[in-house]
């Protein structure tokens, strides 16, 4: 089984996205005054934390997929279990 790069930039994602939006949620509203009042570890958490588990969702989606596919290595090729007619 080959690791699908989604994989852990999804869950690295995802975990840092989470963090800034539990932080931004729980922060206190005076430190964004430098920012016009906008609090952007919460919206960036979420930018983040989206786009983690999108990239997860479809890392996951294309490991299932490659698994329910035959090997595309194999010499027999995917036709291999239908046997030719015999010539008599």
């Amino acid at each position: 089984m080959q690791l699908d790069i989604r994989l852990p930039i999804g869950m690295l994602f995802s975990i840092l996205g989470g963090i800034l939006v539990v932080f931004g949620a729980v922060s206190n509203s005076d430190i964004y005054h430098k920012s016009m009042g906008i609090n952007i570890n919460l919206w960036w958490g979420l930018v983040m934390l989206i786009f983690g588990l999108l990239m997860f969702f479809y890392g996951l989606r294309a490991t299932r997929r490659n698994a329910a596919t035959p090997d595309e290595g194999n010499v027999e090729g995917p036709n291999a279990h239908i046997k030719p007619p015999h010539a008599h």
